[in-house]
């Protein structure tokens, strides 16, 4: 069943297309398994609280029918200020607030830093953004820049709250800004979609804006609250989503209530914080936690920023689940909220849980994956500048921030094809990891430190557990006794140390290698044993009970090879690796309209013979668990293709790369986080808006192989899970679904021309095209029909309602070039609406043989398949539009008027 909700509506329906629901939860209340919901375009002030299960054949659907425009808000409008001082007033019934007030409820739970004053979980924003909340009035009438935040210019729009006569009072400094005039909200909800009871499965949420919910803190022993999360499910898809400015939480993938285990080291201070954990860990398994029950999550393709505490968060309810393609940025940089739970990702046991593709920047800290990190694998993300900018104030060591924490787990956990670009890559208090074919630009710290609980007279190591591989059942808890690292094909490159950071460090005297250095490299596991030390002091019945016991009890070896060192970063010692002395290393990312591009001179100095094929073999198995480093499904792992799924050699390159002929990756693309191209050709077209064109430079290698690189193997659809849907778009009536198209170049003249074809059933009688970089529309006169078409990706859709204008125009007839161009894409939807009775590939090789004889005295190259047509020039892609400009021979026309279907 379908069912339709549009909140512009003056009455609620039933739900139907013509008589829609005006609210998300009417819809909420019936969806069964099943069932999609489609959602228009508004503002839904509502929690959305599912009340019904999916399955994994028949899922529960909801989709913003336009991404984005569906916003789904934590947060009302709050309007009626009034002149008080030099600021602003507005007074609130409690009455208002119900069950829960914001402004009276304060941020509070274990690991949770303490302050003087208690931040509420409520907020106030100023057109979207949330302000900064002082604890007395004069702060609030005369407000102080702080530079603790990342952002020091916005923390003077401050506000503070009171209780007075059963009301709560609100008192806000907007600048120069009247609060009448601008968009003013305050949070009241603590969560935007989140089922109140646990076990509904199935379920996916696809193309929201999720914002602005009053969370609370979200320890792991605690229920984790969320503005989205299944609460202790199995087998949600989160996608397409922009999720900001949650009090404290984004995504919470994270764990349930447990009764009488709730915050207990900090409501009751008795038992030390490790111990309670420990005993949420074996309450969930008692009461039921595995794999067939509770995890296995999706999150992809989300926008996922300005968030206090975190981006995603989960402890156990995050297993099994994939993370992948997502934008994670600006996390916790208000820094009001502070303590040991932190960062862009923080996940415990994230059991084979694969985090991937993601870019993540301007965090505190980047991915956190603390106690049971256990087959969980990082791999292909992109990671940079999460590090405080320079001149903030650092009150904590943990606000240095790094780009990966792996804390307290016995692993196996493996980080992979990983740009790791900020000062510090990765603070290491664990064991049982794999770092291959990354780049990195940061220190190692903590190597040795940080896995006890700080007493200072009785020892105070942290055990925690290790798991059956592959399953939540656990197999023993032990200490961390470090090492049992791997260290394979990795490209080290040391970065200029910032001076703040490091005198920061001298000051409290954390500066030593075992702690908060910032040398890049494997040096701090210089007194760490050999696979053969380490093993030797097991023979000669050293393990009798009359022998010693220390070896029990020391560090475990670490293993390398195939690494590469510049600009002065230090191997470990006794490693057999490249060192080079002798060149300069220039390294930096660059950022053009959402595309950033790494620009390095590393290849030219790199050599291509020091490294060797790893896979699961190589690595072996983490010491404790004694599970390999493997698949979530028990299957080898081959590391025989790079950062953008290219196939490697026998003798791969170190890093992420294997192409080496370049001195640029472009490294991520617009669009929601997702930079693999191989991954993009599975996007719609309404999904792809506002992507700029990719213009990779080619190699003469990667252009005698680019038939093979675009046929690169789609993506496992079992992991993808696609909810199968279909909109009538016919029938739901929103005047929003109008598709305004303003193209840059209209050619005219097809009809004259002869351009047509057969399409769906019928003839296809192009009477004009609009052209913008590689999407064209279409347009049959005759038909009154419009269909837009991705060239590059090979996708298209028929436009029901559509107002479609151009800047420029071109008569087809004026140039034989422009016309086979044009005829090129005609035939192009032929082929990709099945309606073509030829041999596809036969007529996709004669038109690109006659094209390419008049197109290449310009200097451009067409490359037209059965799925996709593309162009090149000067060994870069290009679009169809570069192709017009570059070929027309005659000026083109202005073009005043546009042509509707409303």
């Amino acid at each position: 069943m379908q069912i339709y909700v549009a909140g512009n509506v003056l009455r609620s329906g039933d739900g139907t297309v013509g008589h829609p629901f005006k609210t998300i939860q009417e819809a909420a209340q019936i969806a069964r398994a099943g069932d999609t919901v489609f959602v228009g375009p508004g503002v839904y002030r509502e929690w959305v609280r599912p009340v019904n299960s999916g399955t994994q054949d028949k899922r529960i659907s909801f989709i913003s029918t336009t991404r984005s425009e569906a916003v789904i808000s934590g947060a009302e409008e709050l309007k009626n200020w009034e002149a008080f001082e030099n600021i602003y007033r507005v007074r609130i019934p409690n009455e208002f607030f119900g069950s829960y007030n914001p402004y009276v409820d304060t941020v509070k739970g274990d690991w949770l830093a303490n302050s003087e004053n208690a931040p509420h979980t409520g907020d106030i924003f100023l057109n979207g953004r949330s302000m900064y909340e002082v604890f007395d009035i004069g702060n609030c009438m005369h407000p102080q820049k702080d530079n603790r935040s990342w952002n020091p210019e916005f923390t003077e729009f401050v506000w503070y709250t009171a209780q007075e006569n059963n009301q709560t009072v609100i008192y806000a400094n907007f600048g120069d800004k009247n609060p009448n005039e601008e968009n003013v909200e305050l949070s009241v909800r603590k969560a935007c979609f989140y089922p109140e009871k646990t076990g509904l499965d199935y379920i996916t949420v696809s193309g929201f804006s999720i914002r602005c919910a009053a969370t609370q803190w979200a320890p792991p022993t605690a229920v984790q609250e969320g503005m989205i999360g299944p609460n202790w499910s199995k087998g949600w898809i989160i996608e397409d989503c922009d999720i900001s400015e949650s009090k404290c939480s984004g995504i919470s993938l994270g764990k349930y209530y447990q009764k009488g285990n709730n915050n207990k080291w900090s409501q009751f201070k008795v038992k030390d914080g490790t111990q309670t954990q420990r005993e949420t860990v074996c309450q969930a398994v008692n009461e039921g936690w595995d794999k067939e029950t509770v995890g296995s999550h999706i999150v992809r393709r989300c926008d996922i920023h300005d968030c206090g505490q975190t981006g995603i968060v989960g402890h156990m309810g995050g297993a099994f689940s994939i993370i992948e393609d997502n934008h994670i940025h600006h996390i916790n940089n208000k820094h009001n909220l502070a303590g040991a739970e932190i960062g862009g990702i923080k996940l415990h046991a994230a059991i084979d849980t694969v985090i991937r593709r993601n870019h993540i920047d301007h965090c505190t800290r980047g991915i956190w994956l603390d106690w049971e990190a256990q087959g969980s694998r990082v791999t292909q993300n992109f990671l940079h500048d999460n590090v405080p900018p320079v001149g903030t104030v650092i009150d904590s060591g943990l606000s240095l921030g790094e780009d990966i924490f792996i804390e307290v787990s016995h692993g196996p956990t493996l980080i992979d094809h990983n740009l790791l670009l900020s000062d510090i890559a990765c603070r290491i208090s664990t064991q049982g990891i794999a770092f291959v074919h990354n780049i990195i630009a940061g220190s190692f710290t903590y190597v040795g430190k940080g896995t006890d609980n700080g007493s200072k007279r009785f020892a105070s190591d942290r055990y925690t557990p290790y798991h059956v591989p592959h399953s939540t059942k656990i197999a023993g808890f032990m200490t961390i006794l470090h090492g049992d690292a791997r260290f394979y094909n990795n490209i080290f490159v040391q970065k200029t140390v910032r001076p703040d950071l490091l005198d920061y460090c001298v000051a409290r005297n954390l500066d030593t290698i075992d702690m908060n250095n910032f040398i890049c490299g494997t040096c701090p596991y210089n007194s760490y044993p050999s696979a053969a030390e380490y093993f030797k002091t097991f023979q000669n019945g050293n393990n009798s009970e009359n022998g010693s016991k220390d070896h029990y009890y020391d560090h475990l070896p670490v293993y390398m090879a195939g690494n590469a060192y510049f600009n002065g970063a230090r191997p470990c010692e006794n490693e057999k690796c490249h060192v080079d002395l002798d060149h300069k290393i220039s390294f930096y990312v660059a950022e053009d309209g959402g595309r950033y591009t790494l620009h390095t001179n590393l290849y030219e100095y790199l050599p291509r013979n020091i490294a060797t094929m790893v896979n699961s073999e190589v690595l072996g198995t983490a010491f404790e668990p004694e599970q390999r480093f493997e698949n979530p499904d028990g299957t080898e792992i081959v590391f025989d293709r790079d950062y953008f799924g290219r196939k490697r050699g026998i003798f791969p390159v170190a890093g992420p790369f294997e192409e080496c002929n370049t001195d640029r990756f472009t490294v991520q693309t617009p669009g929601f986080g997702s930079y693999m191209i191989r991954h993009e050709e599975r996007k719609r077209i309404s999904e792809k808006k506002g992507m700029e064109d990719e213009l990779e430079e080619l190699t003469p290698d990667m252009q005698k192989n680019f038939e093979e690189q675009v046929k690169s193997e789609e993506p496992n659809l079992e992991e993808i899970q696609e909810p199968n849907f279909t909109i009538d778009e016919d029938e739901f009536e929103n005047e929003t679904r109008v598709s305004n198209v303003n193209s840059n170049i209209l050619l005219t003249g097809c009809d004259a021309a002869g351009i047509k074809f057969p399409f769906e059933g019928n003839l296809f009688q192009v009477s004009d095209m609009f052209v913008k970089g590689n999407e064209v529309w279409l347009y049959d006169n005759i038909n009154e029909k419009l269909v837009e078409l991705d060239l590059e990706y090979g996708i298209y859709r028929n436009l029901k309602k559509w107002s479609v204008g151009a800047l420029q125009s071109l008569d087809v007839s004026d140039d034989p070039n422009i016309e086979g161009l044009a005829r090129t894409a005609g035939t192009l939807l032929c082929i990709l609406s099945k309606s073509m009775a030829h041999d596809a590939a036969d007529t996709c090789d004669t038109i690109q043989t006659k094209v390419n004889s008049g197109i290449e005295p310009k200097g451009i190259k067409m490359r037209f398949t059965p799925k996709y047509l593309k162009f090149i020039h000067n060994k870069k892609f290009i679009t169809l539009e570069d192709v017009i400009y570059r070929m027309s021979r005659s000026s083109m026309d202005v073009v005043t008027e546009r042509l509707e279907n409303i």
